[in-house]
């Protein structure tokens, strides 16, 4: 199901608001298993139901790009408070989408970081090659998207698995709630992690 723009921030929203949120609900409704939650403002939405999960795999496929990983976020944040299990059952993946596509005489290769890249050029030497830079799932061409997002035999799927669920609570809670200056200790102490994923054209 395609998500237009950002959802709600489900950790900081109320759930009078969460469940007024028509893209919320209808991903729930899609889901087919219910919600974790009893709340008055839940008027649409049965009680959880593990068994009526209508997919073996639930995946979340953004841009390779800043708003893409906070899109990827918010839709975690939101499974994370209303359907917590399907996250610690290991149904939610995330598919890796490409930043490039690099094409040689003989092979087209994707690249999902800059490191990844380099490796391929790096191989592909003294041949003649075309890169051509992402331009976002809505913009791929359909042949690209098949074999990066939609063919199992060659997409790349990370499984979401938190081995420990207060450890996961509470980055959630420092990454998406008040919490500004713990906020910015962690950026400050742990971001150069990821600096290889970040999309800084």
């Amino acid at each position: 199901m395609p998500v237009r723009g950002k959802t709600l921030n489900c950790l900081k929203a109320s759930y009078d608001k969460i469940f007024k949120s028509e893209i919320i609900t209808n991903l729930m409704k899609i889901l087919g298993c219910g919600v974790e939650v009893k709340a008055k403002a839940n008027k649409d939405l049965s009680t959880f139901d593990l068994n009526n999960l209508r997919w073996e795999k639930i995946i979340i496929c953004t841009d390779a790009d800043y708003d893409g990983y906070q899109i990827r976020t918010l839709i975690l944040t939101m499974l994370y408070r209303l359907v917590p299990t399907v996250i610690e059952k290991g149904f939610v993946y995330i598919a890796e989408s490409p930043l490039y596509e690099i094409n040689s005489k003989d092979m087209t290769y994707f690249a999902y970081t800059e490191a990844e890249k380099q490796r391929i050029l790096a191989d592909i030497g003294e041949q003649k090659y075309k890169i051509q830079r992402s331009k976002g799932l809505g913009e791929n061409e359909p042949e690209m998207m098949s074999l990066t997002t939609m063919n199992p035999e060659t997409r790349r799927l990370i499984r979401v698995m938190p081995e420990d669920a207060q450890k996961t609570q509470e980055i959630f809670e420092l990454l998406l709630g008040d919490n500004l200056d713990g906020r910015k200790d962690y950026i400050r102490d742990y971001g150069y992690k990821y600096l290889d994923d970040i999309d800084v054209s």
